[in-house]
């Protein structure tokens, strides 16, 4: 079956049926909900700013710039831990491989 169209072209029905398909299932619009959370995610830099600098910067053991955040403690510790912890099982491993203690037989 051919069909005319307005502007006088010969189609096929299938041929327009489609063209009137892919005109109605365009996209209305981006959803950039991902994109758009992270472009316009607030800028807090000013205010850890603030933190850092209270009482200047170079103040040594006192009070040193990488402990003022809440939470930076809990994280030295847990790094600190971490450390401690590998440092006593490469010693007990260097101690056992150098005597020949905790063998498997």
């Amino acid at each position: 079956i051919i069909h005319k169209t307005e502007d006088g072209t010969m189609l096929g029905k299938s041929a327009a049926t489609a063209a009137r398909m892919a005109a109605r299932s365009q996209p209305k619009g981006q959803k950039r909900t991902f994109i758009d959370y992270l472009t316009n995610y607030p800028d807090r830099v000013q205010e850890i700013k603030k933190i850092q600098n209270k009482g200047g910067t170079c103040l040594g053991d006192v009070n040193p710039t990488w402990l003022k955040q809440p939470g930076d403690i809990g994280v030295a510790l847990f790094g600190a831990g971490l450390t401690a912890f590998g440092t006593i099982n490469c010693v007990v491993g260097h101690y056992r491989l150098a005597t020949g203690k905790g063998k498997l037989d």
